[in-house]
C-alpha cells in the first residue's frame, strides 16, 4: 500500500495506470465529481442532482473514473452510491513526488 507518499515495489504503477488515472482527472465535470466526493459517499441520484446532468452523462464519466479506480462504489436497492479511492490517489500523487524530488541534471548543454 502507500504509506507516506511512498511505493512500495512491488506497487510501482504501470503507465497504463497513470494514464488512466490522469485521463479520468483531464475532464471538468470528473472534476465536479471528485469534488462532490471528497466530503462524503453520495448516490448517483444525488450527484446528477447536485451537477445538474441526466444519468446516461453521468453514468459515462462515473465509468471512466471507476477504470482508473479513483472511485469504488457499493450497490444499495436500487440505488449506486460511490466515494473516492484514496489509495489510487495516494498512487498519483507518489508518482508526481518522484518528479518534484528528482534532482535536475547540474549541467545544460546548449544545442549546435
Amino acid at each position: 500500500m502507500v504509506a507516506n507518499n511512498v511505493i512500495e515495489v512491488s506497487e510501482v504503477p504501470t503507465v497504463k495506470t497513470v494514464l488512466a488515472g490522469f485521463h479520468a482527472l483531464s475532464d471538468p465535470l470528473r472534476l465536479q465529481v471528485i469534488n462532490l466526493l471528497r466530503e462524503q459517499e453520495l448516490c448517483v441520484c444525488e450527484l446528477c442532482e447536485q451537477l445538474a446532468v441526466n444519468q446516461s452523462k453521468l453514468s459515462f464519466h462515473l465509468k471512466i473514473l471507476k477504470e482508473a479506480e479513483l472511485l469504488q462504489s457499493r450497490q444499495q436497492g436500487r440505488w449506486i452510491y460511490y466515494r473516492l479511492n484514496h489509495s489510487q490517489f495516494g498512487v498519483l500523487e507518489a508518482y508526481l513526488a518522484d518528479y518534484h524530488h528528482s534532482s535536475p541534471s547540474s549541467t545544460y548543454q546548449d544545442c549546435d
